[in-house]
């Protein structure tokens, strides 16, 4: 029973949130028609582009059509260039990958062990650090990156340009800025969440015993710090998988890289809903099954502790 309301607040959440980027879309100034047709179309012109896309129904028929078709894998066509949604949503989406996840992987691992340091030394300043680091708008520490080790240094490329027909593993060097500009917040942002938590564990007492029984700090760390962490963590890690995908869009316009972000970002800046809305119900889909995901380990990290 409870695991059918889950899925019932999950499903519901889905068409929310795909509701409402689609009014979103929807409200703002233009259409692909008219984005199409230029600035010095004729209204008859532009009526006759809106027909021949579909734009002149009802809002609420075209959001129904889009979510039935989506229900059987059709995500539709690009109003742009009538490519099917789909396969680019795909191929975008692996590409941000290589930057997503190694961005996700060394915030969770990295942030995890600054905030074990910072929470055994109750320590203040380096907190404040990271909280200047943390606030820092991913596009002022991109351009920062950018100036120091492309312009000044000359070490990196300025831009994320990836190999025609190939993929970022064809050269890594492209993804150092880009992974970079986003895994220096989500760092500091994962070490201030589970500063707290870390600060808990360490004044209990069974930590206390463990180090007077002489255990060596690592291992009381791996043994009883860390157990006490999968909760918050794996809440942490739900809303860092969403924050890592909606921050590639500044990213990877920055570097003029060909991603998810810089799909969405063309897709807005053309009107393209049926591309807009795809990617977002694809961001709206990882963060709710990283939440269920989160949602299931603190259930058994409680009831462990309960048994316990």
């Amino acid at each position: 029973m409870v695991a059918t309301l889950t899925a019932l607040r999950v499903l519901l959440t889905f068409v929310l949130v795909c509701l409402l980027v689609f009014l979103i879309t929807t409200l703002l100034p233009g259409d692909a028609a008219t984005v199409a047709a230029g600035q010095h179309a004729t209204p008859e012109r532009i009526a006759e582009l809106r027909a021949s896309l579909g734009l002149d129904h009802p809002w609420w028929l075209r959001f129904a059509d889009w979510l039935a078709a989506g229900t059987r894998g059709d995500l539709g066509l690009s109003l742009v260039d009538r490519r099917p949604v789909g396969p680019l949503l795909w191929s975008r989406f692996t590409a941000s990958l290589f930057i997503a996840v190694p961005v996700w992987v060394l915030a969770m691992a990295v942030g995890t062990l600054l905030a074990v340091v910072l929470g055994w030394r109750a320590d203040r300043a380096g907190s404040a650090v990271l909280a200047a680091i943390a606030g820092l708008p991913e596009v002022v520490l991109a351009s920062g990156l950018v100036i120091v080790f492309a312009t000044w240094l000359g070490w990196l490329p300025a831009v994320s340009l990836v190999p025609a027909g190939g993929t970022a593993a064809d050269r890594p060097v492209v993804l150092v800025l880009p992974v970079l500009a986003l895994v220096l917040p989500a760092t500091a942002w994962i070490a201030r969440l589970l500063r707290g938590p870390v600060a808990d564990v360490v004044g209990r007492p069974f930590v206390a015993d463990a180090l007077l029984r002489g255990v060596p700090t690592p291992r009381v760390v791996r043994r009883h710090v860390l157990p006490h962490l999968a909760a918050p963590l794996a809440q942490a890690g739900a809303v860092l998988a969403g924050a890592v995908l909606t921050g590639t869009t500044v990213v990877e316009a920055v570097f003029a890289y060909p991603g998810l972000g810089q799909l969405l970002a063309t897709a807005v800046r053309t009107r393209d809903a049926p591309v807009v809305q795809a990617v977002a119900a694809l961001v709206a889909a990882v963060v709710l099954v990283a939440v269920l995901a989160a949602d299931f380990v603190a259930a058994r990290v409680t009831r462990r502790a309960g048994a316990g």
